[in-house]
């Protein structure tokens, strides 16, 4: 099978980075499903890794974790799909990557793949959607008021791939009122048609526009990106005993400065279960499944804003650099392999 990896770990920029290579096809055992991979879509996950992670001697690091694609064989314990099946997923962080035309995954943490979307747009949802409702319903426990807070939640990076569902997710499944940052006029057009009540600019000090607002102390905080950059004015706009989530890794984070106001502070990795194995495991496969029929509603949109073909080595190039730039709106999404065989 084709696919796109590398074998020394380094910048975008380096020859090898990311090698278009021939490997052999896989074969599904236990709860595994074969998927021929129809597309994929790209999340810093995947340049952190590729930064960082060296492959054991010999062997190619395959990267990738979004996908939509066809079910084309199963495991012999497999029971939940079948030959046939339209899926889409985000798979897990200890297994190789999607960035291959056949991919091997645990059936419990794949979606029946909406019917309203190509593969493409569906592609750009599983990671993101994943990781904004384990924060906002697991983590958050959005749906649990907190004493004296204004029902509201910030959503810092409202137009990153994770902040572009979290925004929707929050209008769909909460009464909560939405408030998203961007700093572009095009970023903050974008999270405006997403749905958010209000945009704020992230560039500036966020504290003096919570406060402008009139609205109150909100009780949620989602920090996406850049935490580190925001952490006093966090501290100062949250609600006392709020709740405060973020997914990046801020360098040198100092929790005690939220003690005052006794905000308890969570960390969302929606690899985690997978990692793990965890008894709600499952639970990944339930929440595709309920965003699936989110998006056949029409309630929930695809995040995807550009599309590239064919899957291949140049174009993920391209795709890493840009959203290591860290300037990206939504998702960029890959679809199908080329008919040329790599060198």
């Amino acid at each position: 099978m084709k696919a796109i990896g590398y074998k020394v770990p380094g910048p975008i920029e380096g020859e090898g980075s990311l090698v278009d290579i021939n490997l052999p096809d896989p074969s599904p055992s236990g709860r595994d499903l074969l998927v021929e991979v129809k597309a994929i879509s790209v999340n810093p996950v995947d340049y952190k890794i590729r930064r960082s992670a060296t492959p054991p001697d010999g062997e190619w690091k395959v990267l990738g974790w979004d996908a939509a694609g066809i079910v084309r064989a199963v495991g012999p314990e497999a029971t939940l799909f079948q030959p046939g099946d339209e899926v889409f997923y985000a798979g897990s962080i200890i297994r190789p990557g999607t960035n291959a035309e056949l991919h091997l995954v645990d059936e419990r943490i794949v979606g029946k793949k909406p019917g309203t979307l190509d593969w493409a747009e569906a592609a750009a949802l599983p990671l993101t959607t994943l990781t904004a409702w384990e924060m906002f319903f697991d983590r958050l426990d959005v749906t649990k008021p907190v004493p004296g807070a204004a029902p509201a939640i910030l959503i810092i990076g409202g137009a990153g791939g994770v902040g572009s569902v979290a925004v929707q997710i929050a209008r769909q499944r909460t009464d909560l009122t939405v408030i998203a940052t961007a700093s572009r006029p095009e970023t903050q057009d974008w999270v405006k048609t997403l749905g958010a009540h209000h945009v704020l600019d992230h560039s500036k000090p966020l504290a003096p526009q919570i406060e402008a607002l009139g609205i109150g102390a909100p009780a949620f905080v989602f920090s996406t990106t850049h935490t580190a950059d925001h952490v006093a004015d966090i501290v100062e706009l949250i609600a006392p005993q709020g709740r405060f989530g973020l997914i990046d890794d801020p360098a040198g984070f100092d929790i005690m400065a939220f003690k005052r106001k006794a905000v308890s502070i969570h960390h969302e990795l929606m690899f985690t279960r997978s990692i793990y194995g965890t008894p709600d495991m499952a639970e990944q496969g339930r929440i595709l499944n309920e965003a699936s029929a989110l998006v056949d509603a029409g309630k929930l949109r695809t995040t995807l804003t550009e599309r590239l073909s064919p899957i291949n080595a140049a174009n993920l190039k391209h795709v890493h650099a840009l959203i290591e730039s860290g300037k990206a709106r939504g998702k960029f999404v890959l679809e199908g392999f080329s008919t040329d065989k790599p060198a």
